[in-house]
């Protein structure tokens, strides 16, 4: 059942062709902005900031640009939480299957279409006009692959989290401004968390879930860290942390859920 729902999900995604090219193509675009800042700031400081030089900032920016789409940073919050504000997740909760595994298996289905465009446009893209940075270690290779299946996880749990704020808010246009605030800014996206000075760049990186969804999954795959196992430990940890949090707000939802008019 949870393997036709993955494909349902798969389906979904892969039918929008020219939504995928057009968020590639913006992808891409912002990878060029995001990697000449940083190289900009990196020559100021000699050549590397942080632990990344030039290659490394060229492999963080233009993977981090396409796993954006993979970990649906910015996913459909508002469309789920649609169906809660008018009624319609009567119908998901009347459904023989429990609702979080229900959107985490559709939502694994939509990962795996983006990364196998959403990801790869950017990374070649990268590769083509950039010298990036390829890991020495072989075992980096299934390590990242491990990690970037974690931030699914932990970004599934936390937008789910948001998405339930809904039966009680009915509008959550607040908690998505905040999430959109928290989760770009946090994860790794806009920068490094590593140039933040420490000892906040060591809270934000192992602290927080934010890290875990895109800083965790480049730190590895760029080699950055010296220990791979231990980020990919705390991504584990958060994705039980999440994952927990999400059904128990779930679960009490299920108590508060008033359908307005019936």
């Amino acid at each position: 059942m949870y393997l036709a729902l993955a494909r349902a999900g798969f389906r979904r995604h892969a039918t929008y062709r020219i939504a995928t090219v057009a968020g590639a193509t913006t992808n891409i675009t912002f990878g060029f902005l995001r990697y000449y800042t940083l190289l900009a700031v990196a020559a100021s400081a000699g050549g590397s900031i942080a632990g990344y030089d030039g290659a490394k900032i060229a492999t963080f920016v233009f993977c981090s640009q396409g796993i954006l789409a993979v970990v649906a940073l910015w996913g459909d919050i508002g469309e789920r939480a649609e169906r809660i504000r008018n009624g319609d997740v009567v119908v998901d909760l009347l459904r023989p299957v429990d609702p979080l595994r229900h959107q985490f298996a559709t939502d694994v289905g939509r990962a795996v279409y983006h990364l196998l465009t959403r990801f790869t446009l950017p990374v070649a893209a990268g590769l083509l006009f950039f010298r990036m940075y390829l890991p020495a270690d072989p075992a980096t290779y299934p390590l990242f692959a491990v990690s970037l299946c974690l931030a699914v996880t932990v970004c599934f749990g936390c937008r789910f989290i948001v998405t339930c704020s809904a039966y009680w808010l009915l509008d959550v246009r607040g908690p998505m401004v905040l999430w959109l605030l928290l989760s770009g800014a946090a994860s790794g996206l806009y920068f490094p968390l590593w140039l933040v000075p420490e000892p906040w760049s060591t809270v934000l990186v192992y602290g927080l879930p934010f890290a875990s969804m895109v800083q965790a999954p480049m730190d590895i795959l760029v080699e950055r860290t010296d220990h791979p196992y231990l980020m990919v430990a705390t991504q584990a940890f958060w994705a039980v942390v999440v994952l927990s949090v999400g059904r128990a707000v779930h679960r009490r939802a299920e108590r508060k859920l008033v359908v307005q008019g019936g």
